[in-house]
């Protein structure tokens, strides 16, 4: 099976050895290749089927290492980008840009393991496929595999492109008179959009220090937003905290089960199941409200 094709990017060739040394273990990845800028590692990029990109982000050019994230949106074939960095200030903003992951480096043998295991997980989302006879690239390039997944491009007229938007400000802008119909979506940002999850979409909410992750079936999101904000808004529409780092929507709920030592999973629906713990205190609160 092809191993991931792996970029480092910094501009300290000590730092690239390092590294490079450090990922030596990991046998799903391959290096294939170092640059010390953004404009390097865009060229290489252009011509070598990356699948990870391990970044520095205080990348001593015009921008920063962020630049590269920038550049990369948009691409079918984007790669996973793991952020190196001195201090934690600008994780959320490697987030918001669509990073896998942001390390303070040096790190730990453990830390670093955590990112591999993403890493891995974002390989198993990725096939390969050929490139189309005549393209400048050769052989075969890593492409994001969503099974199922298309997108349709409608060609509106004026006339068509005005009611469609009369349609929507009535759905989400109408208003009673007397009190604003709530939209009933959370705004998250993603590579620089912002998408509209609708509170249906989401199975659960975790906390992480001062952010938030919001899971879906298909992708998880990090958001600005805290948890006790979040269990606010989101209480009136079936959202039950179940624990101090978790906010989870009961109509996704498909199991409650009894572990040793007195304790209990959640599981909910998804793609993929999902189990969470809950709190022993909570558990009987929870019971009721589902009429279990």
């Amino acid at each position: 099976m092809p191993r991931l094709l792996t970029l480092i990017v910094h501009t300290d060739p000590a730092t690239r050895d390092d590294v490079r040394r450090s990922l030596a273990p990991a046998d799903f990845l391959q290096v294939l290749g170092e640059a010390a800028s953004v404009d390097e590692a865009i060229s290489l990029l252009e011509h070598v089927p990356y699948g990870a990109v391990i970044s520095g982000l205080d990348i001593e050019e015009p921008g920063d290492g962020f630049e590269l994230a920038r550049k990369l949106a948009g691409r079918k074939n984007k790669p996973a980008i793991v952020y190196l960095a001195e201090e934690e200030s600008r994780a959320f903003e490697a987030f918001e840009l669509g990073a896998m992951d942001y390390i303070l480096w040096p790190c730990t043998k453990e830390r670093l393991a955590r990112t591999m295991d993403k890493l891995r997980q974002f390989k198993a989302h990725f096939k390969l496929v050929p490139v189309p006879e005549g393209s400048p690239d050769s052989g075969y390039i890593m492409e994001r595999f969503d099974e199922g997944e298309q997108t349709l491009q409608l060609d509106l007229g004026e006339e068509e492109q005005d009611n469609f938007l009369s349609a929507l400000r009535q759905a989400w802008d109408y208003t009673r008179r007397v009190a604003p119909v709530e939209l009933e979506k959370l705004a998250v940002s993603l590579e620089g959009r912002t998408i509209l999850i609708p509170y249906t979409k989401v199975i659960f909410v975790e906390a992480v220090e001062d952010y938030a992750y919001v899971h879906t079936s298909q992708e998880k999101y990090l958001t600005s937003y805290r948890l006790k904000n979040l269990e606010e808004r989101l209480k009136p529409h079936r959202f039950f905290r179940v624990h101090r780092k978790y906010l989870v929507n009961l109509d996704m709920v498909t199991e409650i089960a009894s572990l040793p030592g007195s304790n209990f999973m959640l599981r909910t629906a998804g793609k993929t199941r999902i189990e969470l713990p809950i709190s022993r205190r909570r558990i009987n609160e929870l019971k009721q409200m589902l009429g279990l």
